[in-house]
């Protein structure tokens, strides 16, 4: 039985998906993860919220062990996930180097528990997981509440989005995907308008982390760019991404729009788009940094571990 979560999404149909782009973003990663960890001193505590298929747990992992060791915290609401994730950091760390402690958590985001269930950190990791809340300024304050003095939160959240097709496919008029990401937008904001007590945040990412009590706040990005010619996974990638695209938002499209992308996601169509040879794969991503200090957030009540 899949597994929803305040989105309503089934994640666990999705783990397929989430894997091949945790391999396809494998290299950003591991540079965020770096970076990241590199403001950390030795032995310090990582704890990655909501860590899905575990690739960037993994890289967390990697760059705690290049960095002296440490521990990592894995924590999902989706125990499949987390048993996923879990496998995949063992994995990662299974060659020699410093020791990394790996734990893991079922744990919920948006609950106020979860100050129970973890230790302080000294950086909390969360990517693509407040923007699924009910009240997401609540929920930075609340990821805010996590870090030990002078730790680092760190969003990933924002960016350029991903563009992976030329504008004029030949067939149907050019610019659908154009139209087709503004109807993906309209029902991102129709999702989060349709969790139960939903709470607009009307500020940009590095305010709310302000307004969280952090300091020192700024923020980077990072690029994922595979250009053509494309490997099998990046294909597959993309004939996905258009997929999901075209399940959220096509019912926004006019009739010929919606008609030329059953088109290109039919593998027996001659312009079914995972047949193309300029294929491409660019995304971009935005780290939202803020720190804690001395007298920081709400105190953490760490977990007896």
């Amino acid at each position: 039985m899949g597994v929803h979560t305040h989105d309503d999404f089934d994640w666990t149909a999705r783990l397929a998906d989430l894997r091949r782009r945790d391999a396809i973003a494998a290299q950003a990663y591991r540079s965020t993860a770096d970076r990241l960890v590199a403001m950390l001193e030795p032995g310090a505590t990582v704890i990655d919220i909501g860590s899905g298929a575990g690739g960037m747990a993994a890289q967390l992992g990697l760059a705690l062990r290049a960095n002296g060791g440490g521990r990592l915290v894995l924590v999902d609401a989706v125990e499949e996930l987390l048993d996923v994730a879990t496998d995949h950091v063992h994995t990662a760390l299974s060659g020699p180097g410093a020791t990394v402690k790996v734990d893991t958590v079922l744990g919920d985001a948006a609950s106020d528990e979860l100050g129970t269930q973890v230790p302080a950190a000294e950086l909390v990791w969360a990517a693509a997981v407040v923007h699924h809340l009910r009240d997401q300024q609540q929920g930075v304050n609340r990821l805010a509440g996590l870090l030990a003095p002078g730790g680092w939160l760190a969003l990933a959240e924002g960016g350029l989005g991903t563009q992976c097709l030329p504008w004029d496919l030949g067939v149907g008029e050019p610019g659908l995907i154009d139209r087709l990401t503004a109807g993906a937008k309209a029902w991102f904001a129709q999702m989060r308008a349709d969790i139960p007590g939903s709470v607009r945040l009307p500020v940009g990412w590095t305010r709310s982390l302000v307004d969280a009590g952090l300091t020192e706040v700024t923020s980077f990005s990072y690029l994922i760019d595979h250009p053509a010619p494309v490997s099998d996974d990046v294909r597959a990638a993309v004939v996905k991404w258009l997929a999901f695209m075209a399940e959220v938002g096509a019912d926004r499209l006019a009739e010929d729009d919606r008609t030329a992308l059953a088109r290109l996601l039919d593998p027996a169509d001659p312009v079914f788009v995972g047949a193309r040879d300029d294929l491409f794969y660019l995304a971009s991503g935005t780290v939202n940094l803020g720190r804690r200090g001395p007298g920081g957030p709400a105190a953490h009540s760490p977990a007896s571990h």
